[in-house]
C-alpha cells in the first residue's frame, strides 16, 4: 500500500509566506525558505508553494525562493500561481521545482494541460481545482452585478457545465425537484439514521424508511449530514439534506472569487483525460476556516478519477487530516495554518495518523 502524504502549503506574496481566510485578510507567516527547511526536518512528504503575487514582473522572486529552497530541502516541491505558458513551467523546473500546479490557465485553455503533459510529463503536472458548493458566492462588480467567469470554450463542451436543474436553484437553494428525488438520493446515504413510527433504520435501508414512513410521521426523528430534526417538517429537511449530499460543486478561478459554470467533478475527470498527473482539490468554502475538509466534495472527485487527489482547505486538527485520508478518500492532505503557527507539528500529525492505522512515511532518524 502506498503511504499517504502530508503536504504543507506556503502561500507566497512578495517573497513572504502569508495566510488568510478564503484568500483574504492575509497575515505574514514567515520566510518561505526557513519554513521549507523546518518542514523538511519534521518529515513533510512534499511541499507546495503557491505564488499569489502571480505576475510576470515579479516572477523572479518565486524563482529565487524555489532555487534557495531546493538547496536546503530535499522533499519534492510543487509550485503554482500565475503559470500561463510552457516557458513558466520550464523556468520553475530548472529552478528546482519537481512539479507545477496549473489552475486558471487550465480553465482558460484546457489544451494547455495536454501540451504541458506531453512536453514535461504527466508526473510533474498538477491541476489545481478551486471549488465551491454551487451558488454560495459570486464575485461582484462595482455596480453589484455578478461576474460571468465562464470560459470561451464552454459552449463547445456543455457536458462539463452544471445543469440548471441539478438539485439547486440559481441561489444554490435545493429546489422542489431535488426534494422529490430525495428518497432515491438517500439510497446512497449510508450514514442516515431514521426513527419513525415504523421503527428505526440505519444505513442504506434508511431511504426506504424515509420513502415509506416519513410523510405521515409527524414525530419523526432524523439524523443525517444535514443535522437532527424532531419536528413535523423533518421529512422536508431530510429531502434537503439528501439533496445537499449529492450536491453540485462549481469550479472557481481568481482566488475562488469567480464562478465558471463548470462542474468540479466532471472537470477533474477531464483534466485527468488531458494528462494531469494529480488533482489538487481545494474547497473554497472551507479554506482557512479550520473546520475540516469538504469530505463529500473530495470523495466525489476521488471516486471519479484514477490519479492521486490532494485534499485542501479547512484543516484545523490532526483529526481532520485523518478524515481527509479515510472518509474523503484522498491520497494526500495539504495544510497550512496548523503548521505555520505551531498548532501541530508534521511529526505529531504523522504519529496520530499511524496510530489510527494510516500508512505514512516516517522520518529516518
Amino acid at each position: 500500500m502506498l503511504a499517504k502524504r502530508i503536504i504543507p502549503c506556503l502561500d507566497v506574496k512578495d517573497g513572504r509566506v502569508v495566510k488568510g481566510v478564503n484568500f483574504i485578510g492575509l497575515r505574514d507567516a514567515g520566510d518561505p525558505v526557513e519554513c521549507a527547511a523546518r518542514y523538511d526536518a519534521e518529515g513533510a512528504d512534499e511541499l507546495c508553494f503557491l505564488d499569489i503575487t502571480a505576475s510576470h514582473e515579479k516572477r523572479g522572486i518565486i524563482l529565487d525562493i524555489v532555487a534557495r529552497t531546493a538547496e536546503q530541502a530535499f522533499m519534492p516541491l510543487t509550485v503554482g500561481g500565475g503559470i500561463r505558458e510552457e516557458s513558466d513551467i520550464r523556468a520553475l523546473l530548472k529552478a528546482g521545482a519537481d512539479k507545477v500546479s496549473i489552475n486558471t490557465a487550465a480553465v482558460a485553455d484546457p489544451d494547455f494541460v495536454a501540451a504541458a503533459a506531453r512536453r514535461f510529463g504527466a508526473q510533474c503536472i498538477v491541476v489545481a481545482v478551486d471549488a465551491r458548493a454551487r451558488g454560495r458566492h459570486l464575485e461582484l462588480t462595482e455596480d453589484g452585478g455578478g461576474v460571468d467567469g465562464r470560459p470561451a470554450w464552454a459552449d463547445s463542451y456543455p457536458e462539463l457545465l452544471i445543469e440548471e436543474d441539478a438539485g439547486t436553484d440559481a441561489a444554490g437553494v435545493p429546489d422542489e425537484t431535488a426534494a422529490a428525488r430525495a428518497p432515491g438520493d438517500m439510497a446512497s446515504a449510508a450514514a442516515a439514521t431514521v426513527d419513525t413510527a415504523g421503527g428505526r433504520s440505519e444505513g442504506p435501508g434508511a431511504a426506504d424508511k424515509v420513502a415509506g414512513d416519513m410523510a405521515p410521521a409527524a414525530a419523526a426523528t432524523v439524523d443525517t449530514a444535514g443535522g437532527r430534526s424532531e419536528v413535523p417538517g423533518a421529512a422536508a429537511r431530510v429531502a434537503v439534506a439528501a439533496a445537499d449530499r449529492s450536491g453540485v460543486w462549481e469550479v472557481y478561478t481568481h482566488g475562488g472569487r469567480r464562478p465558471t459554470g463548470i462542474d468540479a467533478v466532471k472537470w477533474c475527470r477531464r483534466m485527468e483525460e488531458l494528462g494531469a498527473g494529480e488533482i489538487l482539490l481545494t474547497s473554497m468554502d472551507r479554506d482557512g476556516t479550520k473546520e475540516g475538509y469538504d469530505v463529500e466534495l473530495t470523495a466525489a472527485v476521488a471516486d471519479a478519477v484514477g490519479v492521486p487527489v490532494i485534499a485542501s482547505g479547512g484543516v484545523g486538527t490532526p483529526e481532520h487530516l485523518l478524515e481527509g485520508l479515510t472518509a474523503a478518500k484522498a491520497d494526500a492532505v495539504l495544510a497550512a495554518s496548523i503548521f505555520h503557527y505551531g498548532d501541530y507539528s508534521i511529526s505529531e500529525c504523522k504519529r496520530y495518523l499511524a496510530g489510527h492505522g494510516v500508512v505514512v512515511r516516517t522520518p529516518v532518524s
